[in-house]
């Protein structure tokens, strides 16, 4: 039994039906991530791994099933993106700026995964404070593409996208900016969700840009991908941007038809630089959905031209108001060769930060400057509220829309390195539904002639998550037919 390509919905009906033990199915992944980390080529999808901690949560989750408890996600393993906190093990968000630094308190995520009798196998790698679309810029090195280990596995949660591929974990944790979920989902070949803003705690992510960032799950396929959200989601009063409104039962009437949905193809998402194979794909899931019963109609998302130059200036100024606390003076790096405080802040910066995160850093404090701020930022924040003026008016109208997720699949590792604006533009399918602060989902939709996967995504309205995954299984079923 290849216990690395079943289903979370499987594993639990073996681990209920006594077939398993917590300790074997967490022992298995243990093993194929040790094994891999051995190898010249590895993966290097994971930054730290727990294994005493999880055999030992492995051992007390069997004795749970033993004694007739339950918990959604009792026994399962799971591995979880090195910017959310754990107490007691290190979080470096990939990062030399914060090494040494070990968590003392969890994130609301962790603490409803604990509830659920979830067990963590480790902290995957991640572009450096989830800054980057190909997981090249972590301190800890590239984090390549269990598909084709020549290419990249798409950022910044490239780590967690690439232990599902890799069978190291059956389901992961993700943070999602401005595409971080979906599109390494696309590269990788898996699921892959971005939820609605504030469905989702972020108490205890580090911050990236605050009004974009999201934390979403990582799957085999749509219906592990709802369990996970399920578990996830919620109210957090310790989040001031967290929504207080009641969470579905995800995985309850994934099984539905389609017929009367109404699925909308914006023409922007089609353009001249989309790879042909990519479109050919993206196509045929709207041929499934059309045979499935769904109507498909064509719409417009007129501001969607603007969306890549307003992400990365909101999302570049408030990583520069975000990243200042980190000065070498609270926890973390410190420059030992400072001989005064002004020092400390500059020396400790300019060797802890990776010149990506200092790219940044440097774009957003001169959008926020005297003199700039009107003529960047307060314009960014007015087209931001244009574009997701579209997709209010497009969802009155349908009850989905389907795009590509990425213009290309997989590149090769270093292929864009030198071309920082050629990598921003990896993420011109994704960032809307950042700036719109709607979901949006990516499952795998076939493979390019070379064998690489290309996703599908679908995006719904604010806190449609529920229609969104009944509309994705369908999809998912009809396309592994």
């Amino acid at each position: 039994m290849n216990i690395h390509e079943l289903s979370v919905t499987v594993l639990k009906e073996k681990l209920e039906n006594k077939e398993l033990s917590s300790h074997e199915i967490v022992s298995h992944f243990l093993s194929r991530i040790e094994t891999d980390r051995k190898k010249n080529d590895r993966i290097n999808a994971f930054i730290e791994i727990f294994r005493d901690k999880a055999l030992k949560d492995a051992a007390e989750a069997d004795k749970k099933i033993a004694a007739g408890n339950s918990g959604e996600l009792l026994g399962i393993p799971l591995a979880l993106k090195d910017n959310l906190n754990l107490t007691g093990f290190p979080t470096t968000c990939g990062s030399k700026i914060l090494e040494g630094y070990n968590s003392i308190y969890d994130a609301c995520v962790v603490t409803n995964l604990k509830n659920s009798g979830t067990i963590f196998l480790g902290k995957t790698n991640m572009d450096e404070f989830a800054m980057g679309s190909s997981n090249e810029t972590s301190t800890y090195g590239i984090v390549r593409n269990p598909v084709d280990r020549s290419r990249i596995p798409g950022g910044s949660s490239g780590g967690s996208a690439s232990s599902i591929a890799a069978g190291f974990a059956p389901i992961s944790l993700g943070s999602d900016t401005g595409g971080s979920i979906r599109q390494p989902a696309s590269h990788c070949g898996v699921v892959g969700m971005k939820p609605t803003y504030g469905r989702v705690s972020r108490y205890g992510l580090v911050a990236y840009a605050s009004s974009l960032d999201q934390i979403g799950p990582f799957a085999k396929n749509i219906e592990d991908a709802a369990l996970l959200l399920k578990v996830i989601s919620g109210y957090d009063n310790r989040d001031s941007t967290s929504a207080d409104i009641p969470v579905p039962d995800y995985t309850d009437g994934l099984e539905g038809d389609l017929k009367g949905k109404k699925i909308g193809i914006p023409s922007q998402y089609f353009t001249k630089g989309i790879n042909p194979e990519v479109e050919t794909i993206v196509r045929n899931g709207i041929d499934k959905l059309k045979d499935l019963g769904a109507e498909i109609i064509d719409i417009s998302l007129p501001h969607t031209e603007y969306a890549v130059e307003v992400y990365y200036i909101i999302a570049t100024a408030e990583a520069s108001s975000n990243l200042a606390r980190f000065d070498g003076i609270r926890y973390g790096f410190r420059d030992k060769s400072a001989e005064n405080l002004l020092e400390i802040f500059t020396k400790s910066r300019d060797a802890g930060f990776g010149d990506e995160v200092k790219r940044r850093i440097l774009l957003g404090t001169y959008v926020l400057s005297s003199g700039y701020y009107d003529a960047y930022y307060l314009k960014a924040l007015k087209a931001r509220t244009l574009i997701k003026g579209d997709f209010d008016e497009a969802f009155k109208n349908v009850d989905a829309i389907l795009t590509p997720v990425s213009p290309t699949p997989a590149f090769k590792i270093g292929e864009k390195s030198d071309d920082p604006v050629s990598m921003y533009l990896s993420d011109i399918f994704t960032i809307s539904a950042n700036l719109a602060g709607i979901p949006g989902i990516s499952l795998n939709g076939g493979y390019t002639q070379e064998g690489l996967p290309v996703g599908i995504q679908l995006l719904g309205s604010h806190f449609q998550e529920h229609k969104l995954l009944k509309i994705a299984h369908r999809l998912e079923k009809a396309i592994n037919i």
